[in-house]
């Protein structure tokens, strides 16, 4: 048993269950090939899972669920902190996690300045789409996602109870950061938030000019 694999076991035996984890995790324990060779032999073992090419995680297993796997989401989330990029769900992805969609997707598209790719992962597909930092500045929770779900509509055919939710959501944001998101919005998305804003309740309508 080499000390890439010694030490990547200790590793794991203290690491929390469910983690991902990356090949670079183990960087100061050995050469890459011997990296490699102990990762493969850890899931022959079982003590990883492979989720996808150069991504791993620490089963977990609950007594009634059994193998609880991570979400293709949150695999999202830990590429991007391991790698220090922002990422912002879009498309569909955005409309799922808004609840205007009840289809399940089976592509997270996300916009990100990092690089751009395509992950499989089981029959769930995480796409990383580069854009641009004026996109990825939006402050919102909330508007941030509304707008970035708008861009997959079409404008002009949106219902009028999925526009009702989505004025709805709108209305939870924070004023300041709603008005710093439409700023940064492109014209026909920022005409069309404004004309549903302002349809009622005066007191929250949003004000964009200085």
């Amino acid at each position: 048993m080499n000390k890439a694999h010694t030490s990547i076991s200790s590793y794991l035996s203290k690491a929390k269950k469910g983690s991902i984890l990356f090949p670079t995790d183990f960087r100061s324990m050995g050469t890459e090939g011997a990296i490699k060779m102990a990762l493969s032999r850890m899931v022959k073992e079982g003590k990883l899972k492979r989720l996808a090419h150069g991504i791993y995680y620490v089963p977990k297993t609950d007594p009634l669920l059994g193998e609880l796997h991570p979400g293709a989401e949150n695999i999202a989330e830990a590429i991007a902190q391991k790698e220090k990029i922002l990422i912002r769900p879009s498309g569909a992805s955005a409309l799922n996690k808004l609840g205007l969609s009840t289809q399940v997707p089976t592509r997270l598209v996300y916009i990100t300045n990092g690089s751009p790719r395509k992950i499989k992962i089981g029959r769930m597909t995480v796409v990383f789409k580069a854009t641009t930092s004026k996109k990825l500045a939006m402050e919102g929770p909330i508007s941030g996602l509304v707008i970035q779900a708008l861009e997959e509509l079409d404008l002009a055919n949106i219902h009028s109870e999925t526009a009702k939710k989505i004025r709805g959501l709108l209305m939870k944001e924070n004023p300041v950061k709603l008005k710093h998101d439409l700023t940064l919005a492109p014209a026909r998305l920022h005409d069309y938030i404004m004309k549903l804003l302002n349809e009622k309740d005066d007191d929250r309508m949003v004000e964009t000019d200085n």
